[in-house]
């Protein structure tokens, strides 16, 4: 990843772009409108409808924002991978070697990324060790200059469908 630029398939900028349209043709003319209506509701010093919807508004707007940023500096990577080699959208079942527990995970793209999944970025230190590697092959998991541990590769379920990884919110 070039600094400030996130890598993205054309799978995420389709979905980064629908959540585009949705905010600006969809929740932009609603909140405008909320916004509205909690102004003519008088004193607006103590109109906590208004201050809510204004920050509704401004919230969504600069999601508008972020995500338009995100597609003008995006590098657009392709998401396929060779046979029997961890890659995007591949799920990995991994053996952590010092206490040989097991940890299935999901590779995906950063803007996908979700731990609480176990859906790790390719940007992350366990995404970059595993991709390109095979089933049995042990890998170097390099957290910082001081800290490193080792993983094996235990099985790789191929799976090219994305279509369920939301697009992570800020």
């Amino acid at each position: 990843m070039i600094k400030g630029r996130a890598e993205l398939t054309k799978s995420d900028v389709e979905k980064i772009e629908k959540e585009i349209e949705e905010r600006k043709l969809v929740e932009r003319p609603k909140l405008i409108e909320a916004v509205k209506e909690a102004r003519a509701q008088g004193d607006l010093s103590e109109n906590f409808e208004y201050y809510a919807a204004k920050k509704a508004k401004n919230e969504n707007e600069s999601r508008i924002r972020y995500l338009d940023n995100m597609l003008k500096t995006a590098i657009i990577i392709d998401d396929s991978s060779k046979k029997g080699e961890v890659g995007l959208n591949n799920f990995v079942l991994v053996e952590f070697m010092d206490d040989k527990s097991r940890e299935r995970f999901k590779i995906v793209t950063s803007i996908r990324g979700n731990s609480l999944k176990n859906y790790i970025s390719i940007e992350s230190p366990i995404g970059k060790a595993l991709l390109g590697h095979k089933a049995g092959d042990v890998c170097k998991v390099v957290v910082n200059s001081d800290v490193s541990y080792d993983i094996k590769i235990i099985e790789i379920e191929e799976n090219e469908d994305d279509s369920e990884d939301a697009i992570k919110s800020f």
